[in-house]
């Protein structure tokens, strides 16, 4: 596979984040509003759901185009938002789109558990070439980012089904996507004894 080509940081950022953040100002526009479409009532929420699938996949495409490369996490979230965004209009029925995340993080969750009984870092073999570490790192850093995607898919499935749609839609846009993030860098700095120095 090709080398992935260098594009500006905040462009990246942008094209990663932007679908989400869109996705959270089109619901709270018009998470009140009742629209019609061939005969059946659509809410605000699943009409920001299908406005959400294609701004996905657009970004996606240019971010491709860009740096001639998606990673397989990327490849797999987008393929689950259109099955899930697509049953979530086809039924009418928002909860689909929220078990989506559940089901993401799961995946991810089971993946990785997977190749730790086999005795396997498959979190190595996605990011190594960004941060070479030692083995025994990459399975410590696996063993807590696979406890840490189960807690998140638990979490998720006891949010949307206790709490109210604009509650989820804030966690779902911010909270999930911080907490991964600030976990991911304690993680990194715990263990920073496991990586291995380039030589000059």
């Amino acid at each position: 596979m090709a080398d992935a080509k260098e594009i500006n940081p905040g462009l990246k950022m942008l094209l990663e984040l932007g679908p989400p953040v869109a996705f959270f100002i089109i619901y709270l526009r018009i998470r009140d509003e009742v629209f019609t479409f061939g005969g059946t009532e659509y809410s605000g929420f699943i009409v920001a759901t299908l406005a959400f699938v294609p701004l996905l996949l657009v970004a996606m495409g240019i971010l491709w185009w860009l740096t001639g490369q998606l990673s397989r996490m990327q490849i797999f979230t987008a393929f689950m938002v259109i099955v899930f965004g697509g049953a979530t209009a086809y039924f009418n029925d928002e909860r689909f789109f929220k078990m989506k995340t559940t089901l993401v993080y799961g995946f991810f969750a089971v993946i990785l558990g997977i190749g730790l009984l086999r005795g396997k870092s498959f979190l190595a073999y996605v990011m190594a070439e960004m941060m070479p570490m030692k083995d025994e790192g990459w399975m410590i850093l696996t063993r807590r980012l696979t406890a840490a995607f189960a807690v998140l898919a638990v979490a998720n499935e006891v949010i949307w089904r206790t709490m109210s749609t604009d509650t989820w839609v804030k966690i779902e846009t911010f909270g999930f996507p911080i907490a991964l993030f600030i976990f991911l860098w304690w993680q990194i700095m715990a263990l920073q004894r496991f990586v291995i120095e380039e030589k000059s």
